[in-house]
């Protein structure tokens, strides 16, 4: 079982709004690079979303629910049937989305649970608790050539230190993914 994080990211680290769902004065940053750049399964998920769970935290989840449901191409499928653990306290129905259900109990003990790989897709709040317990095994990264100054990072200022490798890295239209995996200790 791996915990793998995936992100798009400014080069400055910052994580908020690539799509402008927030409505902040820099979002949409992501997009701005035309739909290729995002389009499909960048992160190269492959067999994890056949195999593994997603954790969303209760933001990304509504976001998701809205825009998935609707897509019928090949990756849209497999990002509909893949099971989902929502984190979230105050949410209780998510038939919105199939293959949902929100985590009974604590965070860390539902992702420490789980046999398969867990794939967190933005949930900024649960990445940095599973940060806090050292659980992060793989960040892949989709960073864009964007500069924005402000907004949430991925990596705050005071957060615990990471040791990581650089697994891959690659070109994705105007965007680079790059894999970073925990260092050898």
């Amino acid at each position: 079982m791996s915990v793998i994080v995936i992100e798009f990211i400014t080069l400055d680290g910052i994580v908020s709004d690539p799509d402008g769902s927030g409505n902040t004065p820099t979002g949409g940053w992501a997009f701005r690079h035309g739909p290729e750049t995002v389009a499909g399964d960048k992160f190269r998920l492959g067999s994890a979303l056949d195999d593994g769970v997603m954790l969303l935290g209760r933001t990304t989840w509504q976001l998701f629910s809205r825009l998935w449901p609707g897509r019928d191409d090949p990756f849209s499928a497999r990002m509909n049937a893949v099971p989902k653990l929502v984190a979230s306290r105050a949410l209780t129905d998510v038939s919105a989305w199939a293959n949902s259900q929100v985590i009974d109990g604590d965070l860390v003990d539902a992702v420490k649970r789980e046999r398969g790989d867990v794939i967190i897709t933005g949930s900024l709040s649960v990445v940095h608790a599973l940060m806090a317990e050292d659980l992060i095994d793989e960040y892949r990264l989709l960073t864009f050539p964007t500069i924005l100054g402000t907004g949430d990072r991925l990596f705050p200022a005071g957060g615990p230190p990471a040791y990581l490798e650089c697994l891959s890295a690659e070109q994705a239209g105007a965007a680079v993914l790059a894999r970073y995996g925990r260092a050898a200790r």
